[in-house]
């Protein structure tokens, strides 16, 4: 079978995505999704595993009080904006039966996905394939479900069947995770409390997804996800076994391998607190590739502010003086604007300087 004529049509409006692109088992590449030599990942430029100074700390999180791990974590948040949790309290059968829905909910008849996409409120559940496909001149090799953790009863109206109760028990998990690490984070920021009004600057819209990268026949060709920064206070991105993201170096020009590690959480830094802390928190650059022989999944949190909340840099961290280098925006301008073009990589946090 050959490329369908109508591409997009065939991804996005007949809910086929990249794994019905894949299962076509077509014989030419589609050149849609074929990355212009200077964008692919060039493994001449992959640090070593071994290099102690620019490899991604693993923190164990048992003690998470601890002034010890306190500084682990700020050391990683402002160095690499990088860094791996192991226990963090959220069982192992918990996030193996997470990583089995997502499988499932993939593996469904492209007719029940497409029931998905068109009888789902965007604000609550989002089937898509690529990024932005209608603002890309290249497509990416992945499709992702996005579940909005909003209230219960609109999760149970609208989060699909297969998956439902595994990503709710998960997410209630993390939840409490996420509360410790965000307070660990603003305590070094001179910040107190984690009150109710920076709970909703910080964590006022979470989204849990699923991201599938099918395996694919070209994976020198192509990108899984694009260089870019998140958007996000911070992101909890669990990794299934297979590995492929990579985190950019202090260089700017290199790339770190952030290895799979059975049972740990891979955090990282958003733009949302590298604004909140004037820089002091780094949002770095990262990317996905894919796999020739197997399918990959992964399933980020994005601990987003809620739509309307107007982030800026916090007034604790400019008491002694310090300058402002951000403006205060509103997040759902700030998040429109990232997901009105290609990822490009730094280049939205320009939105918000001054």
């Amino acid at each position: 079978m050959s490329t369908p004529n109508n591409l997009i049509d065939f991804l996005v409006n007949q809910a086929n995505g990249v794994k019905g692109l894949a299962d076509l088992n077509l014989p030419i590449f589609p050149h849609q999704y074929i990355q212009p030599i200077q964008a692919r990942l060039d493994s001449c430029k992959i640090i070593p595993h071994d290099s102690e100074e620019q490899s991604i700390p693993i923190i164990d999180f048992t003690n998470w009080d601890d002034p010890d791990v306190q500084d682990s974590i700020f050391s990683a948040a402002t160095n690499l904006g990088f860094f791996q949790i192991v226990n963090h309290g959220i069982p192992i059968n918990v996030l193996d039966d997470l990583k089995a829905s997502v499988h499932k909910f993939f593996e469904l008849p492209v007719e029940e996905k497409k029931s998905v996409k068109e009888n789902s409120p965007p604000e609550v559940v989002r089937l898509a394939t690529s990024f932005s496909p209608h603002a890309e001149s290249v497509l990416e090799w992945k499709d992702y479900l996005q579940l909005v953790y909003t209230s219960e009863e609109k999760i149970h109206a609208y989060w699909p069947v297969v998956c439902k109760n595994q990503a709710l028990e998960y997410m209630k998990y993390a939840d409490a995770f996420i509360r410790k690490l965000l307070k660990v984070l603003l305590k070094k920021l001179n910040v107190k409390e984690l009150d109710k009004e920076r709970e909703y600057a910080l964590m006022g819209a979470m989204i849990l997804g699923f991201n599938y990268y099918p395996a694919c026949p070209e994976p020198e060709l192509v990108s899984g996800v694009g260089p870019h920064s998140d958007i996000s206070s911070i992101t909890v991105l669990l990794q299934d076994d297979i590995g492929g993201l990579y985190v950019r170096g202090k260089d700017g020009d290199s790339w770190i391998n952030v290895p799979p590690v059975n049972g740990a959480l891979v955090i990282n830094i958003g733009d949302v607190l590298q604004i909140m802390s004037n820089g002091r928190y780094k949002s770095i650059e990262h990317r996905v590739v894919v796999d020739g022989n197997k399918t990959r999944i992964s399933m980020p949190i994005f601990v987003n502010p809620a739509p309307d909340a107007v982030i800026g840099t916090l007034p604790e961290v400019l008491e002694n003086g310090e300058e402002p280098h951000y403006k205060q925006v509103v997040f759902s301008d700030y998040f429109n604007y990232f997901f009105s073009k290609a990822h490009d990589g730094k280049k939205t946090i320009e939105f918000a300087k001054i």
